[in-house]
């Protein structure tokens, strides 16, 4: 699981840096708000992937 948790921040750590600068006082949180948000949208990709996925009869 902290394997996971890793990896997300990973992404999000590029991502946060475009917005906030890394010495700021905040770069923890705005990075753990990115990585909610990164890990929404995977699982909402993963969840709707049938739909996604459905030929079009």
């Amino acid at each position: 699981m902290s394997l996971l948790v890793r990896l997300l921040l990973i992404l999000a750590a590029p991502i946060t840096a475009l917005f906030v600068a890394r010495d700021s006082q905040h770069f923890d949180i705005i990075q753990t708000l990115v990585a909610t948000v990164v890990a929404t949208i995977i699982v909402a990709i993963f969840a709707l992937w049938p739909y996604i996925r459905k030929p079009k009869a």
